[in-house]
């Protein structure tokens, strides 16, 4: 099984904390060259209005609410899960004072809810790691409203393909491509949840990296599941000199972003 959808691997090393998420974070934030966020943009689409129910899969430690706490709407109801108990715990050490939250431990191929029971469900950069996509899409889809809507984040096949490119050009072991975009990605979304939605939306946040320094983006490599099983930590230094000497001779890397969501739209 590969590590992208082995759920021990992801519970209890890739996700157990968010320190590999904060690694991949600080690029962003450091390096990316649309000023607007990803996260202000997220929430900016999600159309959320007073007394909505919203079911979060997948949250992590809680990032999108932390980022946008401030710009809810009037009385909402929000159901923040992860099916890492780490990352819930986190998220609830930072949110767990706001009382339109709850929080729960729950894995997206079996949520233990009833039907029809939220307006809104995010599944952010999480559906590429679900062992059984089709299952927990049907999920999602279950527990929505009637014209209630999926927003899913995830990656387009051209993210980062510079950096995949760089990677594979240290070590050749590395096949020099993300899979998660095969799995569920912005090309193949509509397929995936058209078989539970009316209708499916495509939008693409505009961004690109421009990385002036090698070290964030050596953390970056090596908390990714697919480059671990090739480029061990103990080559860090040999990494770091070798995409440094990339960022002398062209005075920065650009590389490319390729992120959006997967809107469904019950009938």
């Amino acid at each position: 099984m590969s590590l992208i959808t082995n759920q021990s691997y992801l519970r209890h090393t890739q996700y157990k904390t968010s320190a590999n998420l904060a690694a991949r974070a600080n690029l962003h934030i450091r390096f990316s060259t649309n000023p607007y966020g990803w996260l202000k943009w997220v929430f900016d689409q999600l159309d959320l209005r007073p007394g909505m129910c919203v079911l979060e899969a997948g949250g992590g430690p809680g990032w999108l609410w932390r980022e946008n706490v401030d710009r809810l709407p009037s009385n909402p109801r929000i159901c923040f899960s992860d099916f890492s108990l780490g990352m819930v715990r986190e998220a609830c050490e930072a949110l767990g004072g706001d009382h339109h939250f709850v929080f729960a431990t729950l894995d997206a191929q079996t949520i233990p809810m009833p039907d029809g029971c939220f307006d809104i469900v995010i599944a952010n950069h999480m559906l590429y790691h679900v062992p059984d996509l089709p299952r927990a899409v049907h999920e999602l889809a279950r527990v929505l409203r009637p014209g209630g809507r999926l927003y899913a984040a995830t990656n387009g096949l051209a993210h980062l393909r510079e950096m995949h490119e760089l990677i594979h050009e240290f070590d050749s072991r590395y096949v020099g491509r993300d899979p998660s975009a095969r799995l569920f990605g912005l090309e193949n979304a509509a397929e995936v949840l058209g078989r539970n939605f009316a209708r499916v939306e495509i939008r693409r946040y505009r961004d690109a990296f421009w990385v002036t320094e090698a070290r964030p983006l050596v953390d970056y490599i090596l908390s990714l599941w697919d480059v671990v099983e090739v480029v061990k930590p103990a080559r860090a230094k040999e990494l770091e000199a070798f995409l440094q000497a990339k960022i002398e001779a062209g005075g920065g890397l650009p590389i490319t972003k390729d992120a959006g969501l997967a809107i469904g739209i019950l009938g």
